[in-house]
């Protein structure tokens, strides 16, 4: 009875910051104001319509080369950080300080990096008489702000499950005449799989729904499927359609989830 006491702060959390909320989108997303609110699908093939389909297979494309990306970087660096434990914790801190400051901030950081006219980077470039570069308002320059920011959720979930394999397994395979290639393709790799999905999952879901960094990095030449949602709601004040897209994103999201959970069930990749 006291276990269901204790729980009671947690459920009125997700009553109202989750469920409510869902209610809402599903809710606006399925009906229209033609003079009198009724059930209508309307907005929801409207989310189908070019402009908008569009911009969502570019969100797509874009979360999916950021997550790549963030692989390649991620995979050997929680490698290096798990043979090297006297260095883990100096790497890992400096992975994670910048997720202390503002996700808005970083963003801004970036934007004052890349600048063209009076940015640090092409400052440099000036200052060592090489050519600036033209990256704001660029897909790079977005892809580029999605790896920044989200880099970390990839690295901290591929080490914890690297960090749990245990070195006698290792030992054995090395014993029995495995190359550390052959110990890498067929006991750590495979091992690490888990680890991998929860990092692409904590990557490409919010890569997908971002609207901040190509806002601001994209200099707003650049709409993806986030931009759209937010245009609704906070411009257009068309909250029926904003639903609509919103939950497009949310199926694809949750297919997306489906998948990822048929490879890792058992759900072992958890981050730090």
């Amino acid at each position: 009875m006291l276990r269901k006491w204790l729980a009671t702060p947690y459920i009125l959390w997700a009553i109202i910051f989750t469920i409510i909320p869902l209610a809402m989108i599903l809710i606006y997303g399925v009906t229209i104001d033609d003079g009198g609110i009724r059930f209508s699908l309307e907005n929801i093939m409207k989310a189908f319509d070019p402009i908008y389909f569009k911009a969502l297979l570019r969100s797509i494309y874009y979360a999916l080369i950021s997550t790549i990306i963030c692989l390649i970087i991620a995979y050997p660096l929680a490698l290096i950080l798990t043979e090297k434990r006297n260095a883990k914790v100096t790497v890992i801190f400096i992975f994670v300080l910048p997720m202390w400051m503002n996700f808005l901030l970083r963003t801004y950081a970036w934007l004052t990096i890349l600048e063209t006219n009076n940015g640090f980077l092409n400052t440099v470039l000036r200052f060592l008489h090489l050519p600036t570069i033209q990256i704001i308002g660029t897909p790079n320059a977005i892809i580029l702000g999605m790896v920044y920011n989200f880099l970390p959720f990839m690295i901290l979930p591929i080490y914890n499950v690297l960090s749990k394999i245990d070195p006698y397994v290792l030992e054995a395979a090395f014993d029995l005449g495995a190359s550390k290639l052959t110990r890498f393709v067929k006991v750590i790799l495979p091992l690490s799989i888990p680890g991998v999905i929860s990092g692409i999952t904590m990557v490409f879901m919010p890569a997908i729904t971002t609207f901040v960094i190509p806002k601001l990095l994209g200099s707003g030449k650049i709409n993806l499927i986030g931009n759209l949602i937010e245009q609704q709601f906070v411009q257009s004040y068309n909250w029926y359609f904003g639903a609509s897209l919103s939950l497009v994103l949310m199926v694809i999201i949750l297919i997306s989830m489906g998948i990822l959970n048929r490879v890792d069930p058992s759900r072992e990749g958890g981050a730090l």
